[in-house]
């Protein structure tokens, strides 16, 4: 199955690049280029990419706020899923793009191998930050209350399951390393991260993991829990 993906940079050598690299890539399918924000929404709504690789800045309509036009147009029978592309490891436009709805982002920097997994990554649904400076980010993120995001009361709403896969997600496994962890189905697991996500009010995974910091239900610096049937001294 295609991944549809959509570029948006102001700089035509950068999509060239971007959309040469995707091109080798025998599962994603550039449908359109866009040199602006607004432009991305445009064509966002004629072109249903699966994913968006949005630049963080750009003239006009900036990436954060093309982020917040699509995350308000959610449709999750046909999802948008915003990727943001920085020259900047983390700045204040990189948590204004992941809390205006953005699924993640990636260095511009980065190897292309790197990007492509992030492509698959968050279109099937998966946060993607990127590794380089994903505990800071989280630590920061941590620090900073966001009043849209699920209360520690709220948090009680999840079952001890639902709890225990939050956690996980929290610390960046997929559903097939969850399942592993918690030696359960991967089909269960999906299901757990759903409701999880529909009991918070969450739109992705990307917003439940740093819900899971914010709430400290999660400790930045510490390590997941052990795996089911692992003895601990």
């Amino acid at each position: 199955m295609q991944i549809r993906v959509l570029l948006a940079d102001d700089q035509p050598l950068i999509r060239a690049g971007l959309a040469m690299l995707l091109a080798a890539v025998a599962d994603v399918e550039v449908v359109g280029e866009a040199d602006d924000g607004a432009q991305a929404v445009e064509l966002s709504r004629r072109l249903h990419p699966d994913v968006v690789l949005m630049d963080v800045r750009m003239p006009g309509t900036d990436g954060v706020e093309a982020t917040r036009r699509l995350a308000e147009e959610y449709d999750p029978q046909r999802p948008v899923r915003v990727i943001i592309l920085t020259t900047y490891h983390v700045d204040e436009a990189v948590y204004a793009a992941l809390r205006a709805g953005a699924s993640g982002f990636v260095l511009k920097d980065a190897a292309p191998q790197e990007l492509v997994a992030a492509v698959r990554a968050v279109a099937a649904g998966e946060a993607w930050l990127d590794p380089a400076v994903t505990r800071r980010l989280l630590d920061d993120l941590a620090t900073r209350p966001d009043p849209g995001l699920p209360t520690p009361t709220r948090m009680r709403q999840l079952t001890p399951r639902e709890r225990e896969v939050l956690v996980l997600m929290a610390y960046g496994l997929s559903n097939q390393e969850i399942a592993e962890h918690l030696v359960l189905g991967e089909a269960t697991v999906k299901t757990h991260v759903s409701r999880v996500l529909m009991k918070l009010g969450l739109r992705d995974r990307t917003h439940a993991v740093v819900a899971a910091y914010q709430s400290g239900l999660v400790t930045p610096g510490t390590p997941p829990p052990a795996r089911a049937g692992t003895l601990t001294r």
